[in-house]
């Protein structure tokens, strides 16, 4: 197991759409093992395979806290089936938009259908947190960014921000 790079924005393939798995084996079971790795390493409660660079649909999440014994969720080919109409509301952030947050309205329960880490065929019926994050990670599948649910001024601005940040190159001070 190894920690990867997550990819930050701005960057072209956070903006693609991931390719379904054709069937979950030891190359998955490691990637999905390595995402872990990178998620946890950056504090993270989510990662999608998109943000390590690879256009895959598969996502891994934990949203345990502190204390609690880890929880990792792994979900492979996503569909969500229902959504609920009433919505919640959750200070998102992003592993490839890092140090920015915003208030982001989803529906408050989904319906995942997905393979597991062995390939299994599973249902989850999410709420609250727990659903925001789901809905989150499936919109990387799709290249779509939370920031994407701000206005256009918004957006632009953290874009650019995050743009002067990459430009500043590594400095060694002696």
């Amino acid at each position: 197991m190894s920690i990867k790079t997550i990819i930050t924005e701005p960057n072209k393939i956070l903006r693609q759409k991931s390719k379904d798995v054709i069937s979950v084996g030891k190359d998955e079971q490691k990637l999905m093992d390595d995402m872990l790795d990178t998620m946890y390493a950056a504090n993270g409660i989510g990662l999608a395979a998109i943000q390590i660079g690879i256009p895959k649909r598969i996502i891994v999440m934990d949203i345990s806290k502190g204390e609690e014994k880890k929880n990792p969720l792994y979900f492979v080919n996503p569909v969500i089936k229902n959504k609920n109409t009433e919505l919640s509301t959750y200070e998102e952030g992003c592993l490839s938009v890092p140090n920015y947050f915003a208030e982001i309205d989803r529906p408050k329960k989904c319906d995942v259908e997905y393979l597991d880490y062995n390939g299994k065929k599973k249902v989850l019926n999410a709420e609250g947190l727990l659903a925001t994050c789901i809905q989150h990670e499936m919109d990387h599948l799709e290249g779509i960014l939370f920031i994407d649910y701000l206005s256009k001024l918004k957006k632009t601005m953290i874009i650019k921000k995050l743009s002067k940040q990459k430009e500043k190159p590594d400095r060694i001070i002696v």
